[in-house]
């Protein structure tokens, strides 16, 4: 994966291009407006990775010119300004998501391995809408909206299928609570509460009902990945 890092902060800049650099990516960067365009137009990233508040030219006049350039590039876009208005405007501006610092390097890093994948997948020309995700013995079909675990079929209520998709959807990486609150649940994480670890409880009993082997594991102080071991 190749990234393009546009932040001014030194320490986050440093902080993010040495997380991406230790899992095999290649990492440009910049620190200011100006030079970030220069390089986001000069070169092809697979994700830009822009703060919001920028110097010389702000995040988002620079991600309105990225886009009034036919460029397409995912962009995750870093800001201090979490309020809901302010990921509206910048999902607005053309953002392919929106993280609020501080943040988790983890989830930025599963983000952004996930908008790869997606530009990686609508470039391909035999792309087309997924039906079935599968792992191991355990099938979900999205059309009949059914799951089977060595092909029978198990009783999720609603809740629980979406739950699982989004886990299925993003298998064999570490997806956090706040991640699947707001995926399945839509609206923002209450550090307080357990409906995402009562679920996950709820789910993992059924699908291991008949002593199957564990797909779904805990990663203590992260969330939860779906893996055969």
């Amino acid at each position: 994966m190749k990234l393009l890092v546009i932040e001014d902060d030194a320490t986050t800049r440093s902080y993010i291009q040495k997380g991406f650099q230790e899992s095999g990516a290649i990492v440009d960067t910049a620190d200011n407006g100006p030079d970030g365009l220069f390089l986001a137009t000069s070169n092809e990233y697979q994700v830009i990775i822009l703060d919001r508040m920028l110097p010389k030219m702000d995040g988002l006049a620079l991600l309105a010119a990225l886009r009034a350039a036919s460029i397409n590039t995912p962009v995750i876009l870093l800001s201090a300004l979490g309020h809901v208005d302010e990921r509206i405007k910048g999902l607005k501006a053309g953002g392919d998501d929106y993280l609020s610092k501080p943040f988790s390097f983890q989830e930025l890093h599963l983000r952004a391995t996930i908008l790869a994948s997606r530009q990686k997948q609508l470039s391909d020309p035999n792309y087309g809408p997924i039906t079935k995700l599968s792992i191991a013995d355990l099938e979900m079909d999205l059309v009949a909206h059914t799951v089977k675990r060595a092909g029978v079929e198990l009783k999720i209520q609603p809740k629980e299928f979406q739950l699982l998709r989004y886990l299925l959807e993003h298998q064999g990486q570490v997806v956090s609570r706040t991640m699947l609150f707001e995926a399945v649940w839509e609206y923002h994480f209450d550090p307080k509460t357990n409906v995402i670890d009562v679920h996950v409880a709820k789910l993992r009993k059924k699908l291991e009902e008949d002593g199957q082997s564990q797909l779904i594991f805990t990663v203590r102080g992260a969330g939860y990945v779906v893996r055969t071991s």
